[in-house]
């Protein structure tokens, strides 16, 4: 199912490969940290900002890895609403390549990686 924010979505499967691949590629967890701490993703490109920092700080939640406005960014959540809707504000703000996975952790779990808990 589309997400209702209009954005473009990719799903877990190619996610992990694009990982795999070491693509140049960010991906942006907006979970919190009590999600992440059950289930999440090990790769040096996955990178966790909670959407509580990013209401609270905006852009400045960033690293600097993701600050450029033209840097291959891929959103993840649960189940790819608050990624969607982080993508979707990130377009608003002048990033052009984003994206948000469909499914979020969950999808990843099922269909990518056993190992990774499901909650």
């Amino acid at each position: 199912m589309p997400n209702p924010y209009g954005v473009p979505e990719v799903t877990a499967q190619a996610v992990a490969e694009m990982l795999k691949n070491n693509e140049n590629v960010f991906v942006v967890d907006v979970r919190e940290m009590n999600e992440v701490n059950v289930a999440s993703i090990s790769h040096s490109s996955v990178l966790v900002v909670p959407m509580s920092a990013l209401v609270q700080k905006q852009q400045d939640a960033f690293p600097a890895e993701v600050q450029g406005k033209d840097t291959a960014i891929i959103t993840m959540c649960h189940h790819g609403i608050r990624s969607a809707q982080a993508a979707a504000w990130m377009m608003s703000e002048g990033w052009t390549n984003v994206k948000s996975m469909t499914g979020g952790i969950d999808a990843y779990a099922r269909e990518v990686d056993s190992s990774v808990n499901t909650y």
